[in-house]
């Protein structure tokens, strides 16, 4: 039986007139109506027709050009618009990584089927979840794009750059040695790329002064240290010189020194995500719970410190004589993906202890796959798609209580 997904349509708020990226868009949209047109009804369409449409976007081209100069030139009056999320940055692990692994080698990675079932056109782009992940949820709802995609092996679009792109790399954390075990992006890694990226947009912006202010302007989303915990302190004998009150103070601090470093290369609006219950996690659950894989107790007190701790550093930066102008925000996901765990009823799910892929009690990445790992048949019915991350409609419920008390 089809599922039926209610969306939300978004607006898309452009900056000015004068911007680049309204005729991008404009372009984007009218060469994606030639590629429709063209393949799904040839014989529909004269030649004369493509022809002007294809002269439309040569004009829509050229025009881009002018409007960037026009708009570095003489930037107009502020408007309510105009003070909208220009684009979304997103830092972080799995929870956010769109594709980014998929350039690197490492076992930590998942485009190939079942995952992306349920993505447009079924594809397995490399998200860790049967469809769209909370890069993609936050974009759409800000009205800037339907899915945020990955930087690095995709083919950007001069409007991807414009409008923000994800860095994230599943299976790395705030402390390096997380990335570093699995062969994937260390978080200072994460903000070279962004380094990287700041020098495309200056060309595709027009110039510095504009792609200044579509950085200041941009929501950044940070979203890591789970696997801090469960993997390299819990799992591997590596961090095992400290203590856990003390590995989670280290951690921490390379939150801290990550904020500080985001901040120096022009980020304003840093939204960064707690642990969420690391112990009922059903991968833990396999590893740590028992014959009854229950939750496991010293797991979940081990997120529910380091959270109060990041809490605590975030407000204590926050607007800070160190990072003046800054607004940071901590973000909750433990209270809301607990109440998601133990009341599955209330959000119409059947089964959470569990994923999805396979017998859903360890397989996750390779091992999820379409010769040993049969996907459930009703994926809306779990929270969780592999034994790590959320289904689709898992992340649509816990982003828009999120979204409901921290706003966009």
């Amino acid at each position: 039986m089809e599922r039926r997904r209610t969306k939300v349509s978004p607006t898309l708020v452009f900056p000015s007139m004068q911007s680049p990226i309204l005729v991008l868009y404009l372009q984007h949209l009218l060469r994606s109506s030639i590629r429709q047109i063209a393949v799904a009804a040839p014989k529909m369409v004269s030649r004369r027709t493509l022809l002007v449409m294809m002269a439309t976007v040569v004009v829509l081209h050229r025009s881009r050009t002018l409007c960037a100069a026009a708009s570095a030139a003489a930037a107009p009056p502020a408007t309510t618009k105009q003070a909208r999320t220009p684009a979304l940055f997103v830092f972080g692990d799995s929870i956010v990584d769109p594709g980014n692994n998929n350039a690197l080698t490492t076992t930590v990675r998942c485009n190939f089927p079942p995952y992306g079932q349920d993505f447009p056109g079924h594809n397995a782009t490399g998200r860790f979840s049967n469809g769209r992940v909370p890069g993609d949820i936050v974009a759409s709802r800000l009205g800037i794009k339907e899915h945020l995609p990955a930087y690095l092996g995709t083919e950007l679009s001069d409007f991807d750059l414009l409008t923000g792109v994800s860095f994230a790399s599943g299976g790395c954390g705030f402390d390096p040695l997380t990335a570093e075990l699995v062969s994937v992006l260390t978080m200072d890694n994460q903000l070279d790329l962004f380094k990287e990226y700041k020098e495309k947009l200056e060309r595709v912006a027009g110039g510095a002064h504009r792609a200044a202010d579509i950085v200041s302007r941009s929501l950044y989303m940070v979203v890591t240290g789970t696997d801090d915990l469960a993997n390299t302190y819990f799992t591997t004998p590596f961090r095992r010189d400290y203590d856990l009150e003390s590995y989670i103070e280290f951690v921490v601090q390379c939150a801290s020194d990550f904020i500080k470093k985001l901040y120096g290369l022009g980020a304003r609006r840093i939204n960064i995500a707690g642990a969420p219950p690391i112990g009922c996690v059903p991968s833990q659950r396999t590893n740590a719970g028992g014959l009854d894989r229950e939750c496991v107790p010293l797991y979940n007190q081990a997120a529910v410190v380091f959270n109060a701790a990041l809490e605590k550093e975030i407000k204590r930066l926050n607007g800070s004589d160190a990072l003046p102008a800054s607004v940071l925000q901590y973000i909750d996901l433990y209270t809301p993906l607990l109440d998601m765990i133990q009341r599955p009823d209330a959000y119409g799910f059947n089964v959470t202890n569990r994923g999805c892929c396979g017998t859903g009690v360890f397989e996750v990445t390779l091992t999820c796959n379409r010769y040993t790992a049969e996907p459930c048949r009703d994926p809306s019915k779990f929270l969780f798609w592999d034994t790590y991350h959320l289904t689709e409609r898992g992340y649509d419920l816990l982003m828009a209580q999120i979204i409901n008390r921290y706003g966009v």
